[in-house]
């Protein structure tokens, strides 16, 4: 039992900790006076949780990923150069272009795989949105959120590129004109089917609805698969998996605006939900990445079901203007 009572004390503390060193962040972005220095130092040095705390808080706000939720916040930082006299009327605004340059130039840097996809790209779904796209022969693809295709139907091909993202096809029959759908790792022939490919994960996942498609893989020299209904196969940089019996209701399940799991890992189910969320998820401890979790989540309301999930695997929520969230 004693055992027992310091480990919660260590979690209190740790709790404490981490709520103490998000307000420390926060209070340090606009307040330089040495006296809140002094202070911020003084906590610091109070406790090794407290250092170890505001550590991690500055890890976590180094990612990428965070400095792109804040740079929507650049504008206001242009404003704040406030003239008050001819000469500072021409500082502020240099000072105010070097900082939209800055940004400008971070910004182009992260987000330029992002912008190249998109450049290639003659589709595109939205966060959060699904979109239903006719292809000159009359077959029909399903974008689940954040998704991208490009198509090639020059000289009678038909070929999609799915670029990012998840992609239901229903396939118009035309024997004399096979139908391919290109993912990262592996191509899938069709002639009149209705299947679905995910290129998110480190995998291209096809699942098949009805009909019959071949998936060749394009990372390796040989290796196909055949599947029939309710059959599915993964394709990495290593070839292809064996292929398994699947459930279309639950892996095609963003065709009802759902995301269904069962048993799989926090981090992996969360990744799932972030990508119906327009803002920014930030994880600022490790201990819930491979809790097993399971849920049947609706995606209209990703806010709501990524405060669900993070409940149930133990993780506090905190949240920070501009849509940030932050579970520990």
């Amino acid at each position: 039992m004693a055992g027992r009572k310091t480990d919660e004390g260590v979690g209190t503390r740790s709790t404490r900790s981490a709520d103490e060193a998000l307000d420390w962040f926060m209070r340090l972005q606009d307040d330089h006076a040495s006296e809140t220095l002094l202070s911020f130092e003084a906590w610091e040095r109070t406790s090794p949780e407290n250092a170890r705390a505001y550590a991690d808080l500055l890890r976590m706000t180094s990612m990428p990923s965070l400095y792109r939720a804040t740079v929507a916040d650049r504008a206001r930082l242009v404003r704040s150069v406030q003239p008050t006299s001819a000469r500072r009327k021409f500082s502020g605004w240099k000072a105010g272009l070097t900082v939209a340059t800055t940004l400008m130039a971070g910004i182009v840097w992260v987000e330029l795989p992002s912008i190249l996809v998109d450049w290639r790209a003659d589709y595109i779904s939205a966060v959060g949105q699904r979109h239903t796209v006719t292809l000159p022969d009359g077959s029909k693809v399903e974008l689940n959120t954040s998704s991208a295709i490009a198509i090639d139907f020059a000289g009678g091909k038909r070929r999609v590129s799915l670029l990012k993202g998840d992609a239901f096809f229903d396939v118009t029959h035309d024997p004399a004109h096979p139908f391919v759908v290109a993912g990262r790792f592996a191509d899938v022939e069709v002639k009149g089917t209705a299947f679905g490919v995910a290129t998110t994960g480190p995998a291209d996942t096809v699942v098949l609805e009805r009909g019959h498609v071949e998936v060749r893989s394009t990372a390796t020299a040989h290796g196909t698969a055949d599947l029939q209904p309710d059959q599915m196969v993964t394709a990495t940089e290593r070839g292809l998996s064996e292929v398994t019996p699947t459930d279309p209701y639950q892996s095609l399940a963003w065709r009802d605006g759902r995301v269904v799991f069962h048993d799989r890992p926090f981090d992996r189910a969360l990744a799932d939900l972030k990508r119906y969320y327009d803002g920014q998820v930030f994880v600022a401890t490790g201990r819930f990445a491979n809790t097993l979790v399971s849920g049947n989540y609706r995606t209209d309301d990703p806010d709501a079901a990524i405060r669900t999930l993070a409940t149930s695997a133990g993780a506090q929520i905190t949240r920070l203007p501009g849509g940030i969230l932050i579970l520990r």
